[in-house]
């Protein structure tokens, strides 16, 4: 963990969080910062064993974990009475999971593909909200809830061979903008949009061409998970308590330069 993340040291304290796919990458990120900053954070991902390791990495007593599909209601379910048994609520929603099984153009795209992933990337990611929302022993609404949503600057710009996982984030962020009209006051809705950041999951948009897909951002690099642990955590937190239905591009000037993802 760097040193950034104790800039705003328990900013969050006494809250509680959850962060889906958290098991590496931008997930764990996610719910190192969260933790650093005080809350106590439940993390999911599909692997036991992967997210059990992610888990001990933790102070004690800062995390619990469930194994489990996104998209998998019995899952969800487990997910959501485990974290009101063991926190006695929930305040903040991170919905960080997703899924890109294919690759290529959308002429030669495989429906069942396509299918699997608006299953996990959008309605798993409304079905969260909706569980959080309506679990009579979570009080998200009574507690002001905060719920961010993982998009993409795919959601916005054609990518070359991922355009479907670009439409899916199109979707949250609609959705992102559509559920912060209809569940405010109570509940805040927004998201993240990132660039290409190093983690394993977008590794083949940067492996042995790195220098080369730099040179399009501004700022001269690809983004770190921790670029974008440190705006879910703003999110998360009072600092944005007049701030919903909005998504945040992170992406080092990408798009301001006419660049695309």
């Amino acid at each position: 963990m760097n040193h950034d993340n104790e800039v705003n040291a328990r900013r969050l304290t006494g809250k509680t969080a959850l962060v889906t796919g958290a098991s590496r990458g931008i997930g764990l990120a996610i719910a190192q910062r969260l933790v650093a900053e005080g809350a106590r954070v439940a993390i999911t991902a599909r692997k036991a064993d992967p997210l059990a390791a992610a888990a001990a990495s933790f102070p004690a007593g800062s995390v619990i974990f469930v194994a489990g599909k996104s998209d998998d209601p019995v899952h969800r379910a487990e997910v959501l009475s485990t974290i009101a048994d063991e926190f006695g609520g929930l305040d903040i929603l991170v919905n960080n999971a997703g899924i890109n099984p294919v690759y290529g153009p959308l002429m030669g795209l495989d429906l069942d593909g396509a299918r699997k992933m608006i299953e996990v990337n959008v309605l798993g990611t409304l079905a969260w909200i909706q569980g959080a929302y309506r679990h009579e022993r979570l009080d998200f609404a009574a507690r002001k809830g905060s719920v961010i949503n993982i998009a993409s600057v795919t959601g916005y710009t054609p990518a070359e061979g991922i355009g479907m996982y670009g439409i899916t984030k199109a979707a949250i962020i609609h959705l992102t903008r559509t559920l912060a009209v209809e569940l405010g006051p109570d509940i805040r809705i927004n998201a993240v949009a990132p660039a290409v950041v190093k983690t394993q999951f977008a590794r083949a948009l940067y492996e042995g061409k790195e220098k080369d897909v730099e040179a399009a951002y501004p700022l001269g690099r690809l983004g770190t998970p921790e670029d974008i642990a440190g705006a879910v955590a703003y999110f998360a937190s009072h600092d944005s308590s007049w701030v919903t239905g909005q998504t945040l591009t992170l992406d080092g000037g990408l798009l301001a330069a006419g660049g695309t993802a």
